[in-house]
Parts: structure tokens; C-alpha cells; sequence
């Protein structure tokens, strides 16, 4: 097999890992929030249902134990890697499984508990599910860090962002039609097979992670430091401090505004089914195209397109809102929602892409982790906020105010302009 063929293989195994396993995690911020509406859960109600996924949070903390504790292997490794870098894969495949195997058990659990259950009890699931499926996160993207070449990181980051999206088509549409068919149960089990499934093929690309293309050169050893030791090297990176500003408001006004359009598009008369395909299989078919066009950037233009996908955000917010507040109809709110799929669809492939290209080859676990507890930092904050608002003064003043804070993101990122970054 060819190494151009060998790297396409395997970017596309590791979308398949990425649908996967955001596919439930979409059901039940996205998917579930319409059941709750149609069981008569306020928006203040569905924005706290949001801090379930605060585990997302400390990703950069579950990041420590998956880079300090690798497993033991032998001098000779089968894949034919040295030691240390052979132990750093097994780790990261021990720690797949069994964080992504407790997901799967979580996911089974809400089947039992059903559609009755008492809202804590839901809360409580909810919360364990998003612990294990954000653990599980950290060694499947070390893994994809580690064996995808630089070069094919923009691309990456545009397949991964694609696969969420088709993750949002699933979770967020086909899993709501199957739940308004079937009941509460079988969309559970169907995605705690998917999970399983992705383990797998995790395995079968660890075990070939010896294939010369796709394999980091050897590290030397150093002696290990502290993890804020290490973040504050991450901070010290040309334009770092820069990028992590674009990073923690970038994407949360536009998801904040994501997990509330269903039930929006639900109080202005849609029906439930058709807003899980307006809004589920069409925003998530619509995401995936924009976030693979994006994975089109070239490398050294990563940074500047994120600035400009952040303008996109502020026009996609500002069009939904003047729909509500002109009262333009139907037409205009799924106009405005399918801008704000396009927009979310490329902040997310640049967000995924330029997290791996701050991601030190020495750190990349406590790196990405750290990166990614930022983002998600915000993306959980904001919904509750944006719940607090709709109640309080309606769909279009929410929907102004994270517009607001979208704009303020862009204007403070024209300084990402002025600084290098890695690829610089």
C-alpha cells in the first residue's frame, strides 16, 4: 500500500472514531434537549442539563494520568517502534478502552433508566457519560496527533469536524426520528454500539502505528516536568496566548445558539419531526461540507482563517436573530439556521486543526488537553446564560446578546493577525 494511500486510510479510520464517539455526546446535548422541550423542560431547564458536560472542562487534568502512567511493553515491541514511544501507544489504546468501554455502560444505563426517570437522575447519568466520553477523547486524539504528519493536520482537522457533523446528523436527527418512532431505549443502544465499534478500530490503528508515513520520528528523553511546568511552555509558544483567546470565544456563541435552535424552531410551529430533519440531518449535512472545505486551508493559513471564521459567526447570529426580530417567517429562520451550520461547521475544523498544531510533540497529551478544556470551558458556560435569557427576554434578545459576544471574539482576534504561530 502506498504511504499517500496508507495516510488517507487512516484519516478516514480516525473520522470513523470521531463520529463515533461524538455522535451520542451530540444526542445528548442536541438530541435530547426537543424531548425535554416536548416534556414541558423550561429553557432555563435545558441550559443547566448543559453542565453536564462540565467534566469537558478539566480535560486538561484527565490529561495528566493518561501521560504520566504509560503501560508496559517489551524492549521489542511488535509494532517495531522503540520503547518509550511503543509504551506511549499501548497507553493511549489501555486508556481508549477503558474509558471508552465505562462510556458505552453509561449509554446502556440511560436505556434502562428510561424516558421516567427523575430529572437527577438524568443529570447524574448525563454527567458520568460526558466524564468518560472526554477521557476517552484525550488518547484517541494523542493517537491521531502522533501518527498523522504535519502536513495533513488542516485536513484532519476538517475530516474530525466533518465527522462531528455527521455525528450531529446522526445524534441530532436520525437518532430524534428513531426516538420518536421506537421510544427512549433504542437510540441509546444503537450509539453504545457505535462507541464499541470505534474501540476497535482504535486497536487496529494502534497495532499499525509502526507503518513508516504515519509514525512521529523518536523523542528523546527528558526529564519530566511538572504539568504547569508544561503549560507554561504551551503559553510560551509563538502566538499562543493569542490562539487561546480565539479559541475560548470562537465556537461557544454559535454552539450555545446550536443547542437551543431545535427547541426554537419547535415553539415557532415546526413539528418535532421535521425539526430533526431541518435541523439535525440538514444543519449536520450542512456542518460536514463547510468543515471539509475548511480542512482545504493551507497550513501557514490556518490562523488568519480562523479570524475570519469568526466573523462568519457574528453574520450567521446576526441573520437568525433579524429573522425573529422582523418576523420574516418560517423561510427566514431556516435561513439563519442554515448559516449558522455553515459557520459552525468551518470554526470547528480550523479550532480542531490549529489544536494539534499547538500541540508539542513532547507534550501532546497535556497539550491537547489543556487546549481542549479551554474550549470547552466557555462552550459549557454560555448555554446556561443563554437559557437564563430566552426565559427571561425571548429567543431574538438571546440570540442578539451571543452575537454580541461573537462580535467582541472578532474584534479581539484581529491580534492572532499579528503574532506567528507554528506554521508560520
Amino acid at each position: 500500500m502506498s504511504s499517500r494511500l496508507r495516510l488517507g486510510v487512516q484519516q478516514a479510520l480516525f473520522g470513523w472514531v470521531n463520529f463515533a464517539l461524538t455522535a451520542p455526546a451530540i444526542y445528548l446535548w442536541l438530541g435530547l434537549p426537543l424531548v425535554m422541550r416536548q416534556q414541558g423542560w423550561s429553557g432555563t431547564e435545558i441550559g443547566l442539563f448543559q453542565l453536564a458536560g462540565l467534566p469537558a472542562v478539566f480535560k486538561a487534568l484527565l490529561a495528566i494520568p493518561v501521560e504520566r502512567w504509560p503501560a508496559p511493553v517489551p524492549f521489542n515491541s511488535p509494532s517495531g517502534l522503540p520503547s518509550a514511544q511503543s509504551s506511549g501507544i499501548h497507553a493511549w489504546l489501555r486508556w481508549a478502552w477503558l474509558t471508552g468501554g465505562g462510556f458505552a455502560l453509561c449509554l446502556l444505563a440511560m436505556a434502562v433508566a428510561g424516558d421516567q426517570a427523575g430529572k437527577a437522575t438524568l443529570f447524574a447519568l448525563a454527567l458520568l457519560a460526558a466524564l468518560l466520553s472526554t477521557w476517552a477523547d484525550i488518547p484517541v486524539q494523542a493517537l491521531a496527533i502522533g501518527l498523522l504528519p504535519p502536513q495533513a493536520r488542516p485536513l484532519a482537522g476538517g475530516i474530525r469536524a466533518a465527522a462531528t457533523f455527521a455525528g450531529a446528523v446522526v445524534g441530532g436527527g436520525a437518532m430524534l426520528l428513531v426516538q420518536q418512532a421506537r421510544g427512549w431505549a433504542l437510540p441509546f443502544m444503537i450509539l453504545a454500539a457505535c462507541v464499541l465499534s470505534a474501540l476497535v478500530v482504535v486497536a487496529v490503528l494502534g497495532r499499525r502505528a509502526g507503518a513508516p508515513v504515519c509514525v512521529m520520528p523518536p523523542v528523546s528523553p527528558e526529564p519530566e516536568q511538572a504539568p504547569w511546568r508544561v503549560w507554561q511552555g504551551f503559553f510560551r509558544q509563538p502566538g499562543a496566548p493569542a490562539w487561546t483567546l480565539l479559541l475560548v470565544g470562537q465556537f461557544p456563541f454559535v454552539a450555545a445558539a446550536w443547542v437551543f435552535l431545535k427547541p426554537l424552531l419547535l415553539d415557532h410551529g415546526l413539528p418535532a419531526g421535521q425539526v430533526a430533519v431541518v435541523a439535525g440531518l440538514g444543519g449536520g449535512a450542512l456542518g460536514a461540507g463547510a468543515s471539509l472545505a475548511a480542512g482545504w486551508v493551507r497550513r501557514e493559513r490556518l490562523m488568519s482563517a480562523a479570524w475570519l471564521s469568526a466573523w462568519a459567526n457574528v453574520l450567521a447570529l446576526g441573520l437568525l436573530a433579524a429573522a425573529l426580530v422582523f418576523q420574516v417567517g418560517m423561510l427566514g429562520l431556516l435561513a439563519g439556521s442554515a448559516a449558522l451550520a455553515l459557520a459552525m461547521g468551518l470554526a470547528s475544523s480550523l479550532a480542531f486543526a490549529l489544536m494539534m498544531e499547538f500541540s508539542r510533540d513532547r507534550h501532546r497529551v497535556l497539550d491537547y488537553g489543556l487546549q481542549a478544556g479551554l474550549f470547552s470551558l466557555c462552550r459549557v458556560g454560555v448555554p446556561p446564560l443563554a437559557g437564563l435569557l430566552l426565559d427571561r427576554f425571548g429567543d431574538a434578545a438571546m440570540l442578539g446578546a451571543l452575537a454580541a459576544g461573537a462580535l467582541c471574539t472578532a474584534l479581539a482576534g484581529r491580534r492572532c493577525l499579528r503574532r506567528g504561530h507554528p506554521t508560520s
